[in-house]
């Protein structure tokens, strides 16, 4: 019999990762802060939770996808959290990206009831997600790794075991550093076309299949040449993730210059409002300095 999942957190990563765990035939139980997203996985066959004790106690494993670090210490330490639900046995797993050194505070706090806990954040955007087409870098025990493999299959296509707590991660910090490096190469090269007088779409053909093309390419300069601002990532999401990057490059004494800079030209975009938009907005950064826009292409 299938093992009963508890997943909290249904936002733009979590409604799709918890949609495809009811597709694979998992009982599933769902919290969220904001009641109102629970609805559309209850009409699909899930139960919704009071809290997350109430989650934790109706489940085997629990799945967590919230913000920031503040949250996952919330849900799972906080008074009505997931350590005062959870059966000594039960498994934690934190798909959050979180700060390496509090996942291992996390973990050692759940030990000492007897609880499980693997982290394991993904990438992929909210695209990954609805699709079950995710990466996801899985930090803990490999016997735990083992019994939750089927959960990961459900969510996601790359699942990779790099080492013990926090070291998934760690993996995800760098996997973020690549994706900024990306994203405002894309839009270096974007605005370099539009300058030169190129036709942007065809520009797009001629690189994206060669060495030039990225995931970031292929799946967000179509809407930069749209316009189409919606996310697969917001920006306010991407700020805290490069946070914790410069946070551990900091302790690690690494330099880690183009995602200073990335967060830098992020945080102009959120002092005009813009936090919520997708990731690939940076371009507005690159647009503002160089006074002239990416013109639409339909």
């Amino acid at each position: 019999m299938a093992e009963r999942i508890g997943f909290i957190g249904l936002g733009i990563m979590g409604r799709g990762m918890a949609a495809n765990l009811l597709k694979a035939g998992f009982p599933l139980t769902v919290w969220n802060r904001t009641t109102t997203r629970m609805q559309e996985l209850v009409a699909q066959g899930a139960h919704a939770g009071a809290s997350p004790a109430d989650v934790a106690e109706r489940s085997d494993i629990v799945v967590i996808c919230v913000s920031d670090t503040p949250d996952v210490e919330e849900v799972i330490l906080g008074e009505r959290g997931v350590i005062h639900g959870a059966r000594p046995g039960s498994l934690v797993i934190d798909c959050s990206t979180i700060s390496p050194k509090a996942t291992r505070r996390i973990a050692g706090r759940l030990a000492e009831q007897g609880i499980f806990m693997l982290d394991a954040p993904v990438s992929g955007g909210s695209e990954g997600a609805a699709k079950g087409t995710l990466s996801i870098m899985v930090g803990g025990e490999s016997e735990q790794f083992e019994r939750a493999l089927p959960v990961f299959q459900a969510m996601g296509k790359t699942i990779t075991h790099v080492g013990g707590h926090g070291a998934g991660q760690t993996v995800k910090l760098v996997n973020q550093a690549l994706v900024v490096g990306n994203c405002i190469a894309m839009c270096e090269a974007l605005m370099l076309a539009q300058a030169g007088g190129v036709d942007l779409r065809k520009t797009y053909e001629a690189i994206s299949q060669g060495a030039a093309g990225s995931w970031m390419f292929t799946h967000r300069a179509p809407q930069i040449m749209a316009r189409d601002w919606r996310p697969g990532f917001t920006i306010d999401l991407q700020q805290k993730d490069l946070r914790l990057v410069l946070e551990a490059a900091d302790e690690l004494g690494v330099p880690v210059l183009v995602t200073s800079l990335v967060f830098q030209l992020y945080r102009t975009l959120q002092a005009r409002g813009l936090g919520s938009e997708g990731n690939h907005a940076l371009v507005k950064a690159l647009e503002h300095l160089a006074g002239f826009q990416i013109e639409p292409v339909s």
